[in-house]
């Protein structure tokens, strides 16, 4: 297509998704879920149909030298279409925030004043490699009460366009607007501009990928953005820590798997546990193959380490690699985490209470643990049933963005007749 084509096709699907937002919005909540119900079985149904044209992407993405960690993003498994199927599932299962009022309250005149959840309206999402995010995506927004314009990668048009499939049969049957949930027909590019740029028919937009296209999306976009751009998770090790559960914390936070934004990144260890803590960390992150770099002091105990450099704390790796630094205290790893850290996932292992009430008040990051992995920080861990991305903004959502977090509040008033005097 020329830019004038792709403009001109980017404005129908705009309109059309600004015309069925008005229905979705007003939808019951037995038929959202009907549609997603549908949508998990047409997937189960459809799941040679799914696979064979997975295959085709991951036949090209080899031929395009995509490295291994992309490839395994984008493949599709049985298991995948399964958990794919559980999650619409999963969505379906939970209430529904739309309409929900709160906060109801008694004025001196006499009216009732609360907070009503309404939809935002349309979201665009533009993600990268994950197929599932197009069923997660979609599911999401229906459910929230949203139309949706998805734009996937190329690397994964051919499954992107084979679950749009299954979820137009979802909305079908529950005889929702075939508009509700658009996948973007077209690999070109130019797509996503036009998607950043249409304020007047997308509310909100949501990217999911590399820095590259979060910082694009975030310096372009004339619509508001959902995003976090790093994941420069931390688990901080006190000197007041079980041991057992600091060993088992800090491997499975880095361990795991490697190129997940809430994969551990720097490792940071009390001074006075760390001849304790770090020559049998350093033995397992080694027999893992974990690469170390490390500061003076943790060089002390573990000499094979790399020195660190600066750039290192600020670092999102998304391999097998870790840093490591040993602190004073509790105040100096608050202090390293706000000033490094990508207000992402941090956590903090101690036996103390005044400590992690401390930490979980003060470091400034959109999920704070304790005693606990930051691969949790994903939204079906946190019963959100799959979420739309990660948010670290400090206004609307924050933290991983599930059915909720794609609606807004307004004041309701209720009166008999009140006026004011």
């Amino acid at each position: 297509m020329t830019d004038k084509s792709i403009d001109d096709y980017m404005i129908g699907v705009g309109q059309r998704a600004r015309a069925a937002s008005r229905l979705v919005g007003r939808a019951e909540t037995r038929v959202k879920d009907a549609a997603l119900l549908a949508m998990a079985a047409a997937l189960e149904v459809e799941q040679e149909r799914l696979l064979a044209a997975n295959g085709q992407d991951m036949e090209a993405g080899r031929a395009s030298g995509l490295d291994a960690a992309l490839l395994d993003r984008l493949e599709i498994t049985p298991q995948r279409v399964k958990a794919m199927a559980q999650g619409l599932r999963e969505i379906a299962a939970q209430p529904d925030p739309v309409g929900e009022i709160s906060d109801l309250k008694y004025r001196p005149s006499g009216i009732q004043v609360g907070r009503m959840r309404v939809p935002l309206g349309v979201i665009g999402i533009i993600y990268e490699s994950r197929p599932n995010v197009t069923a997660d995506a979609a599911a999401l927004c229906l459910k929230s009460g949203n139309a949706a314009i998805l734009r996937g990668g190329s690397e994964a048009f051919h499954s992107n366009q084979a679950i749009n499939a299954c979820i137009q049969q979802g909305l079908a049957s529950a005889g929702l607007p075939a508009d509700a949930i658009q996948v973007i027909d077209t690999p070109d590019r130019a797509a996503v501009g036009a998607l950043i740029r249409m304020a007047e028919y997308v509310d909100v937009i949501v990217p999911r990928g590399g820095k590259g296209l979060i910082e694009r999306v975030s310096r372009e976009a004339r619509v508001p953005v959902i995003k976090h751009l790093d994941g420069v998770c931390h688990v901080y090790i006190d000197d007041r820590a079980d041991l057992n559960k600091a060993f088992a914390v800090a491997y499975n936070a880095k361990t795991h798997r490697y190129g997940t934004c809430n994969t551990m990144e720097t490792l940071l260890v009390a001074a006075d546990i760390a001849g304790q803590a770090l020559p049998e960390l350093g033995r397992r992150y080694r027999e893992a193959g974990v690469e170390l770099r490390g500061c003076a002091r943790t060089r002390d105990w573990l000499p094979e380490a790399r020195v660190a450099i600066e750039e290192d704390w600020g670092t999102e790796y998304l391999a097998p690699i870790l840093a490591i630094r040993v602190v004073d205290d509790l105040d100096q790893a608050i202090d390293h985490i706000n000033r490094y850290g990508s207000a992402h996932t941090d956590a903090i292992v101690t036996e103390d209470l005044s400590r992690a009430r401390r930490f979980l008040r003060e470091v400034d990051s959109s999920s704070v643990m304790v005693n606990a992995s930051t691969r949790f920080a994903d939204g079906g861990e946190y019963g959100l049933g799959a979420e739309i991305g990660i948010s670290t903004n400090k206004l609307h959502a924050r933290g991983p963005v599930g059915a909720e977090g794609l609606t807004t509040l307004k004041f309701v008033v209720l009166g008999d007749g009140h006026i004011r005097q």
